[in-house]
């Protein structure tokens, strides 16, 4: 089982859902040093972790997270303290399970960008957007400036950037920043459900069409056919398109668990 050491990242796994909270709450969960070192733990942790098929990230206290802690203490070079806080974007992005942000209040700055990182954001009607660097006479950081423009589009994003203002939930929706936006009420199971679909899928094929579509971008469309000629191949090489097969034939629902069935 995925733990961490820490009072400021909470780790709770149910069955094959490990959910990592942030608990800062007196500060809208916004993360300073050590919380950012926690957090990489986490997902480090959750990487290395086969019992681990899906991550929820979420904030305690009715909030996702308000970025980066500007008032903590911080020390060393300014250089140096970014570079551990990429480490934390660069292992979210990489990390071969599908992890689903669940956003409460705020979400801005780092804080949006940490959702964005998530491979699907589900979101309350009420949550609030903001890339607020500008405003706090900063640009932007945990990989703001490579997601927003593959995510809406080069004009949208400098809009969002330069400007810092907040949007709710159903605009980020519509601008494709939000996955889904459910009530209040309805959060809660809505990501439990979507996680244990997650969770109950192919791991390995699942792990490769996340890999595939994350460096489409940087792929020819021969490249990109190369890739997916490889992926296919790993996964033919495993229990789980026997399994599915089966399945459909049978009309039953299949059991995936990435085995490797070459010796």
């Amino acid at each position: 089982m995925s733990t961490v050491d820490s009072d400021t990242v909470l780790a709770d796994q149910r069955g094959p859902v490990l959910t990592l909270t942030l608990n800062r709450p007196q500060r809208k969960n916004a993360i300073d040093p050590p919380t950012w070192d926690a957090l990489h733990e986490a997902l480090r942790g959750a990487e290395l972790d086969d019992a681990v098929r899906a991550v929820v990230l979420t904030g305690a206290g009715g909030d996702f997270c308000a970025g980066a802690d500007l008032s903590a203490d911080r020390g060393g070079h300014p250089l140096n303290r970014m570079h551990r806080i990429n480490d934390v974007a660069l292992t979210l992005h990489e990390l071969s399970k599908p992890v689903i942000a669940k956003v409460r209040g705020v979400a801005v700055g780092a804080g949006w960008n940490l959702a964005l990182g998530c491979d699907l954001v589900v979101s309350a009607p009420d949550a609030r957007y903001s890339q607020i660097f500008a405003k706090r006479g900063l640009s932007l950081d945990f990989g703001g400036s490579w997601l927003l423009p593959r995510l809406v589009g080069l004009q949208q994003a400098k809009r969002l950037a330069l400007l810092g203002e907040i949007i709710g939930a159903e605009e980020a929706r519509e601008l494709g920043l939000v996955t889904w936006v459910k009530d209040d009420d309805e959060l809660d199971g809505f990501v439990d459900e979507l996680a244990d679909t997650l969770a109950g899928g192919p791991p390995v094929a699942l792990s490769q069409s996340k890999a595939m579509l994350n460096a489409a971008g940087q792929q020819t469309f021969r490249e990109a056919l190369e890739s997916e000629a490889r992926a296919q191949s790993v996964n033919f090489a495993t229990a789980d398109a026997p399994a599915a097969f089966r399945a459909f034939v049978n009309k039953t629902e299949p059991e995936f668990t990435g085995e490797w069935l070459v010796d």
